[in-house]
């Protein structure tokens, strides 16, 4: 085994130079012969051209031209110095055996040329000329230099080293050596190979192309069994598995991963069978080692991995997948060789965690499953060791700056980074690769990232009010988390991201985040603000922020009744607030209170202002469609009625809670009144609201309350089979209507408060369970309709819309007393139209364009005169706004009258072209919108007007100071030629031309994008209109003549 360590051969002591490597080279092409096809393939076989005849010929003309021909001499010397150093080499060239003869002929002219390419990049370099490239190095071989060494290696592997490996890593029985050489060969092969990989010029084609069968000999004479090794001393076994190792340390990791694992199953080389338990064993020995390198896990990873596209197609993204957990299930195992469980985990986890910054966007997401899967396997085989070595390192930034973190911050100055920006990122990335990605809702997992929502959620904050990107995966962050978790846990931790209770650590409050340069942010130290009130608004700004930031996680939660249940742990905690505040006395008041008295007070008084900032963003962010079920409305309706039990509505907020109390009862009664479809287990739940029910029925101040409660009682008793008449009012103030009228509101929608009003009105009556309310009326008596006109001028808005959507419901009927009284109904909602609440404003226009469907000749000249008027004054825009909605009327009644509104053409045209002049720029957008929507109405009954119409629209489209004025110019011609169809040539022949030129004008010329759009729509109207006229589909038809 002297090859493996021996330095290169004495050169006659440098008296003569050594050969040209292109001599050495001369030398493998005459012992080889002329290449064959087969002679580029990657794997060594058998030399199928080189039978034994032609390896002695070219064995003897080999000798032939080393012992006489001329330059030939310092080959031989070197050659003869190499085998002086390998006997076992010099002998089997010697031999009689052909293959084996040529195969040391082969290695020993490698080994010359390795040699002489040694010295001469050991040679000093000529300096290159000024401005020339540096040339290359001496041992640099050329393309086909290349191809001769990499068939020179091929073949003194297949010759050398693949005949002579022992049974299950070499050729099959029968194929082998004469017997007791197989050692001694294999030992020379492997000494001669092993020499080779130590110069970069050969080792590069050998280890790239023949490392398996190398480190199968090595693996044989190293560490297989002593009847493998015959004639190998133990020092020379030593010898091979140091040369192993150094091996399998220099060459790629991730290649030396693939081999191993490939000689641990079952070689290519092996038709049948597998590899043998010692070599299964020492595979699986050396790849542990690997791993317990630096860097071993991803060389690991890769190793096994290359190759993998990521999934081109079902079958490879499963393979893709089923590969990297089972990788992941082998690195949270625990090697035999390895000293302790800790000294692994503390060896392998920081790579694991590496894993997860892989940079190549094509094997990240591979990279990432694999940390993934590694990490929950040992949080749930290791849950100790994995939060000690995993976790706390993964969530170090977050826990840095958390509360509960005890920060020297003396030995920091204001404005010191604690957590850099890409560290940060960093972390919250990895959170969500691990957490989110990974799903795995375990203890372990959800109590360590427990302990810093408060910081992610400060980050969501802070993200939420600025250009970041760490606004997405924080939300995801906490979503996940939401509703993986429990119940009362996903609660407990919104009450301390409200600031509610302690239940999780927020952000540190000396730290403070900052925008950071990449889109992300970074924490650094709080500055001292000297200003008090500065220090106080920054404070109430940052609640405020969280709050809102806190609803709109909530938003997202809705689906699952987090959010109800929230809402009404914070009405819970508001009544419980309200009792420890009247129990309480007021140290600021008493004189005797002591300054801890006056602290508690003040965090008290704190708590119920932070109470109320949540219910209040509650109810106006999530509350439309908070509740999901029956039971959260009850819980609900429960809150707010032991409220009113325990707190009647006195004092300066008597109102607001008596609103409250009336909207509660209000939903309860239009839920049992058909607002939603009860079964009989909703009735159960209701039940529990009787004992609330019949308290309030005794102890609340107010009797009308008092008989709602005691009337609702009985309703949910009885499972709505007895349906007092004071129920009827309450739901027609919360839904705008008499309950039981096919309302399908949700049963968590906000309803509107209810009217007072007085509740003789109603009849009481009791009805069979599951009938149908009774209907009412057709007319109402005088006092109701006059009870419904004062209800439209009621302050509440919700009162006042359900009044007027009442009124235009007896239009709609004609009712008699209304119709007596319609002067005054028009009145009344001519009044509405003013009012600034949609709801309000929209009721009367719906009121009023119900009546003048039905009486256009007497209420069409009252509006269009209203219309008309122009605004004067301070009132300039409330008055264009009410013009506005009465152009809204106005094209109502033309929608409902048809074809019947060419009796009113021209008052209507007239009053749109006046409104087109208004100097108001919305007006005059609003009036040409109208004027179009009338022409299409139109169609071939303009007539000469259009001349008028045509006039004005080209007039503004072309001068109009406001682009929206000049767009609504150009959608009227738009509508015009929609509304006209296959009627424009008829129609519009007079000014068809002009209506052309205007809009290639506008398409031309104008400057705003949304007018430009609306002429080549107006054009594309206009091609589709000439092309059916200019080319009519032709249609075949069969006339059937008969003939007199």
């Amino acid at each position: 085994m002297a090859a493996l360590t021996d330095s290169a051969p004495d050169m006659a002591g440098g008296a003569q130079p050594g050969p040209e490597p292109a001599r050495v080279l001369e030398a493998l092409e005459l012992l080889l012969g002329p290449p064959s096809e087969g002679d580029n393939a990657a794997e060594p076989g058998p030399e199928l051209a080189l039978c034994p005849e032609t390896l002695r010929r070219n064995a003897a003309a080999l000798e032939e031209r080393l012992s006489r021909a001329t330059g030939w001499a310092a080959l031989r010397q070197l050659r003869a110095a190499v085998l002086s150093g390998a006997p076992a080499l010099a002998a089997g060239a010697a031999g009689a055996e052909p293959g084996w003869a040529a195969a040391c002929g082969l290695l020993a002219l490698l080994l010359c040329l390795k040699e002489r390419l040694a010295s001469l990049a050991a040679a000093p370099a000529a300096p290159a000329a000024p401005g020339a490239p540096p040339p290359p190095g001496a041992d640099t071989l050329s393309a086909g230099q290349e191809r001769a060494v990499r068939r020179a290696l091929r073949a003194a592997v297949g010759l050398g080293l693949l005949p002579h490996l022992p049974p299950g890593l070499g050729p099959g029985p029968g194929l082998g050596p004469p017997p007791g050489t197989r050692g001694a060969r294999l030992l020379a092969a492997v000494a001669a190979l092993v020499e080779l990989a130590r110069l970069p010029a050969l080792g590069a084609p050998l280890l790239a192309r023949h490392l398996r069968l190398l480190l199968c000999g090595l693996c044989a004479l190293g560490h297989g069994p002593a009847a493998l090794c015959q004639g190998v001393s133990e020092a020379e076994r030593a010898q091979c598995r140091e040369a192993l190792r150094d091996i399998l340390d220099r060459v790629y990791q991730p290649l030396a991963v693939q081999e191993l694992l490939v000689l641990q199953g079952q070689p290519k080389q092996v038709p049948a069978g597998a590899a043998p338990a010692w070599l299964r064993r020492l595979c699986g020995h050396l790849l542990s080692e690997r791993l317990l390198r630096p860097s071993g896990v991803q060389a690991v990873v890769r190793g096994v991995l290359e190759g993998t596209d990521g999934g081109a197609g079902a079958e490879a993204a499963a393979l893709d997948w089923r590969k990297c957990d089972a990788i992941g299930k082998i690195l949270a195992a625990c090697p035999q060789q390895c000293l302790s469980l800790e000294d692994y985990y503390r060896q392998v986890c920081p790579q694991i965690l590496d894993l997860l910054h892989i940079q190549d966007k094509v094997a990240a997401r591979q990279f990432q499953r694999v940390a993934t899967t590694t990490l929950l396997t040992m949080a749930r085989e290791q849950p100790q060791l994995a939060e000690r070595h995993l976790l706390q390192p993964l969530l170090a930034p977050l826990r840095r700056c958390s509360e509960a973190t005890e920060l020297a911050l003396e030995d920091l100055t204001a404005g010191a980074v604690l957590v850099p920006e890409a560290e940060l990122g960093t972390c919250v990335e990895d959170v969500l690769k691990v957490y989110v990605v990974g799903n795995d809702s375990s203890s372990l997992l959800l109590g360590s990232l427990q302990s810093v929502l408060g910081v992610v959620f400060s980050l969501y904050s802070f993200a939420k009010q600025n250009v970041s990107y760490l606004r997405s995966p924080c939300q995801d962050i906490l979503l996940w988390f939401l509703e993986k978790a429990e119940r009362e846990q996903s609660l407990a931790v919104l009450e301390g991201l409200a600031g509610l209770s302690s239940h999780v650590p927020t952000l540190h409050p000396q730290c403070q985040l900052r925008v950071g340069s990449e889109g992300g942010a970074a924490i650094v130290v709080e500055e001292t603000i000297s200003d008090e009130d500065e220090a106080l608004y920054q404070k109430i700004c940052l609640e405020q922020c969280h709050v809102e930031s806190l609803v709109e996680l909530l938003s997202h939660c809705q689906k699952s009744g987090l959010a109800g249940d929230f809402f009404i742990q914070c009405l819970k905690e508001l009544t419980q607030v309200a009792a420890e505040d009247e129990a309480a006395p007021n140290p600021a008041v008493e004189p005797g209170g002591s300054l801890l008295e006056l602290e508690q007070d003040q965090a008290r008084q704190g708590r119920k202002l932070l109470v109320l900032q949540l219910v209040a963003a509650l109810c106006q962010g999530v509350s439309d469609t908070v509740f999901t079920d029956i039971v959260q409305v009850q819980q609900f309706l429960a809150a707010v009625l032991q409220r009113a039990c325990a707190h009647p509505a006195r004092g300066p907020g008597a109102a607001a809670e008596a609103q409250t109390l009336a909207m509660a009862m209000g939903l309860v009664a239009a839920v049992l009144g058909g607002a939603v479809q009860l079964k009989s287990s909703d009735f159960a739940v209701l039940k529990q609201l009787v004992p609330l029910l019949e308290e309030l029925s005794r102890t609340y101040p107010e009797p009308l309350t008092q008989e709602l409660a005691s009337d609702l009682r009985i309703a949910i008793l009885t499972h709505g089979a007895c349906s007092p008449g004071t129920l009827g009012t309450a739901a027609h103030g919360v839904l705008g209507r008499q309950p039981g009228t096919a309302a399908r509101s949700p049963a968590g929608r906000a309803p509107s408060p209810p009217a007072h009003r007085d509740s003789s009105t109603e009849q009481s009556g009791c009805r069979e369970p599951g009938a149908s309310p009774a209907p009412r009326a057709d007319s109402l008596a005088p006092g109701g309709l006059q009870e419904l006109l004062v209800s439209a001028y009621d302050p509440q808005p919700p009162s006042r819309a359900a009044a007027l959507r009442h009124l235009a419901s007896l239009v709609t009927r004609r009712d008699p007393e209304a119709m007596r009284l319609q002067e005054k109904l028009l009145q009344v909602f001519l009044e509405n139209v003013q009012h600034e609440d949609a709801f309000v404003y929209l009721s009367a226009i719906q009121g009023i364009a119900l009546l003048s469907s039905e009486y256009p000749e007497r209420i069409l000249p009252v509006l269009l005169a209203q219309y008309e008027r122009p605004a004067q004054g301070k009132e300039d825009t409330m008055a264009a706004v009410t013009r506005m909605k009465l152009g809204e009327v106005l094209m109502r009644v033309t929608r409902a009258l048809g074809d019947m509104v060419f009796q009113h053409r021209e008052p209507l045209i007239r009053a749109f072209l006046r409104g087109a002049r208004d100097p108001d720029g919305a007006l005059r957008a609003s009036s040409l919108s109208n004027l179009g929507e009338l022409c299409q109405h139109l169609g071939f009954q303009l007539g000469s007007i259009i001349q008028e119409v045509t006039c004005c629209v080209t007039a503004i489209a072309r001068t109009d100071p406001e682009a929206e004025v000049r767009r609504a110019a150009v959608h009227v011609v738009v509508l015009l030629l929609r509304g006209l169809s296959e009627k424009v040539t008829e129609v519009l022949r007079d000014v068809l031309l002009d209506l052309y030129r205007l809009l290639k004008h506008v398409a031309t010329a104008e400057r705003d994008a949304a007018t430009v759009l609306h002429a080549q729509l107006a054009l594309e109207e206009l091609d589709s209109a000439m092309r059916r006229v200019l080319f009519p589909p032709q249609t075949l038809e069969k006339k059937i003549v008969v003939l007199p």
